[in-house]
């Protein structure tokens, strides 16, 4: 454990902000909150909230963090890498992967295939998740992006936290829509009795999903829906909160589902402001085969 005397001009100060100017000069504030809030960091002792203002006499200390060593194996799954670089990479994910390991299943993920393609990943998110800054669902396909260092975790996840970075989505859902476009804005919290589910409800966090009219069918609609905020599973509780789930969605739509490779959600569009090199990215990946497939057949029953 290493000690900081807060000095005289550190008084009236936030304990966050100091650390930051002060000592983690080369962190971002969200890492040094992460640190405050999981007790790495105590002052005078005591556990205390990020924005702890300091006074005269204080005393921060500061543990130092164990570095775990990752104990998951390399597969290769053959990902579709559609950028990469030595801070990043943006994935093309299929439809039927998980991103990470968890208790719950033992089939190989995501960062497995990553660990197999890439010689370094951020450790930000511990020793099952290294490189994941946001995910997407098993049954979804389409665009993320990973880090392979923790300056660039920090600097993406801030710019998730402030709705930076750009999500836009196509899913084939049931039902007609009057409108062409609309807005939804409907907190998401875990559902109350199903713990694999998510709900809208009141007391839970804001989650707001913009969404667009592409193509019209006889019984189904294609939108482009745009994230505003990510919480789990946000598009399929919200399609399904207003009576339109997404096309073979099992969990939040009809149990007969059509189709065969998960829910007709991708993610189609990821835009963001590169982290060291300051330029605007923005990457695009087509529907998967059976996705399209599926458009054409609805395209041409639709004529008939």
């Amino acid at each position: 454990m290493t000690t900081y005397n807060v000095a005289h001009d550190d008084i009236g100060l936030r304990l966050d902000h100091v650390l930051l100017t002060k000592i983690y000069h080369d962190q971002s504030r969200s890492y040094v909150q992460h640190l405050i809030k999981d007790g790495h960091i105590t002052l005078n002792g005591l556990t205390v909230k990020t924005g702890q203002i300091l006074k005269s006499g204080d005393v921060i200390e500061m543990k130092q963090v164990e570095v775990k060593t990752l104990d998951i194996e390399a597969v290769n799954l053959n990902l579709d890498i559609v950028y990469e670089d030595d801070d990043l990479a943006v994935i093309n994910k299929p439809s039927g992967l998980i991103v990470h390991p968890a208790s719950t299943t033992s089939e190989a993920t995501l960062v497995h295939g990553l660990l197999h393609q890439m010689d370094e990943l951020s450790s930000i998110n511990g020793v099952k998740r290294p490189g994941i800054v946001h995910r997407i669902d098993k049954d979804t396909s389409g665009l993320l992006v990973v880090a392979k260092n923790d300056f660039t975790h920090q600097a993406l996840s801030e710019d998730l936290q402030v709705h930076d970075i750009l999500r836009v989505y196509v899913a084939l859902v049931y039902g007609q829509f009057k409108e062409n476009e609309g807005y939804i804005d409907a907190p998401i919290a875990r559902h109350a009795k199903n713990r694999l589910k998510m709900a809208v409800i009141s007391s839970g966090k804001p989650a707001k999903t913009h969404f667009k009219v592409l193509e019209r069918f006889d019984r189904y609609t294609l939108l482009e829906l745009k994230l505003e905020t990510g919480r789990t599973h946000q598009i399929r509780v919200h399609m399904a909160y207003i009576g339109h789930p997404v096309v073979g969605d099992p969990v939040y739509g009809p149990k007969e589902v059509v189709g065969n490779s998960g829910q007709y959600l991708h993610a189609k569009t990821l835009s963001f402001m590169h982290p060291t090199k300051k330029e605007q990215m923005t990457f695009t990946a087509e529907l998967p085969l059976e996705f399209q497939q599926l458009i054409k057949e609805l395209r041409r029953d639709s004529v008939l």
